[in-house]
């Protein structure tokens, strides 16, 4: 079981996992001494609520969402490089690195999707209850951490990285003005905004239960005393 000094298994299963690994450990040995994860994580916050300003400017010259891929090419490299290279190096800090991994993905994630709101891409209802999908399961994956012992950075094969990838490549279709329809829907950020919300429910149902059950048959009633 984990507690409080941070000790707890990774679970990463999205498709590019194994490939992005491998990538990270050998950018992370040519990383030069003067940069430490921090700088890394301070580039990838950074890089994140740039995103969202990106997004908020498209609102007025949809020019600004060629932006996006470029901002989130350099939030993953230094959101998924931090970790790395502190475990490359020897320099892990379990506590003070999940906790300020995480707050600081919980902060420019509100950036992102405000800008989302802004831009006119989304609906801003719809990218609110995105927000509150992210914060549920983000929620239920931290309580699983902490009582089953067991951080999952992906489901269904979906990590951030593809994740990622998958904005980017909305964000240039976008570039064209052209509108989709799909259930009444007339924007194509709608459209994954209802997908998304979807699937997040789906996640959060099934790992909360999946959780569930395992603390149960870990921490069964106890019989009545005979």
């Amino acid at each position: 079981m984990a507690s409080g000094t941070g000790t707890h298994v990774r679970e990463h299963t999205s498709v590019l996992a194994g490939a992005e690994k491998r990538l990270l450990v050998w950018m992370a040995r040519r990383i030069p001494a003067p940069i430490n994860s921090d700088h890394l994580t301070a580039l990838g916050a950074v890089a994140m609520v740039s995103t969202g300003a990106a997004f908020a400017a498209a609102g007025w010259d949809r020019r600004a969402l060629l932006l996006v891929p470029v901002f989130l090419a350099v939030n993953w490299f230094g959101d998924s490089l931090d970790g790395t290279l502190a475990r490359v190096r020897g320099h892990q800090r379990p506590r003070y690195g999940y906790y300020l991994d995480h707050v600081v993905d919980m902060a420019t994630t509100t950036a992102l999707f405000a800008g989302m709101a802004i831009s006119g891409l989304m609906d801003p209802l719809l990218a609110t209850m995105v927000l509150l999908g992210y914060v549920l399961l983000c929620a239920e994956s931290f309580l699983a951490t902490h009582t089953v012992g067991v951080f999952r950075l992906a489901f269904s094969g979906m990590g951030p990285t593809e994740l990622r990838i998958l904005l980017a490549v909305g964000a240039l279709v976008e570039t064209t003005a052209r509108n989709v329809s799909v259930a009444g829907l007339t924007r194509l950020f709608d459209v994954g905004a209802v997908v998304a919300v979807a699937g997040m429910a789906i996640v959060f149902v099934l790992s909360a239960i999946r959780n569930a059950r395992a603390l149960y048959l870990a921490e069964p009633i106890p019989e009545r005393a005979q």
